[in-house]
């Protein structure tokens, strides 16, 4: 069974810094992309970052020169390096992993809030 454990939340004043992680376990297929998507409150959710096999990243544009996405393949780890964090990038972040059939594996989110 894949499992993804996001780790790294928190609370975090404006202009600060934060460093998502996510692990997986029980991946026995090939991985096309690992990433990042987040959800705020009645909103819908949305990439973040995303980093595939080859080292192609893709940033959104709210979050470029801030967010920095790396990836370990050997161990199937993903982590999100957020900078200059703003109000609002509070949001409930999940881990995303897409098999070479594009199908997709969620973890259960990490929560960050960003306030003063």
């Amino acid at each position: 069974q894949v499992q993804l454990v996001e780790s790294g939340g928190g609370l975090v004043q404006p202009g600060g810094s934060l460093r998502l992680s996510c692990a997986t376990s029980g991946v026995n297929f090939s991985i096309y992309a690992m990433g990042w998507y987040r959800q705020a409150p009645g909103k819908q959710r949305e990439l973040v970052a995303i980093i595939t096999n080859g080292g192609t990243t893709n940033l959104a544009d709210s979050v470029k020169g801030r967010f920095i996405i790396t990836r370990e393949n050997a161990r199937n780890t993903v982590y999100l390096q957020m900078n200059s964090l703003k109000p609002e990038d509070t949001a409930v972040y999940y881990c995303n992993v897409k098999d070479t059939f594009l199908r997709n594996f969620w973890g259960q989110g990490t929560q960050v809030t960003v306030s003063s």
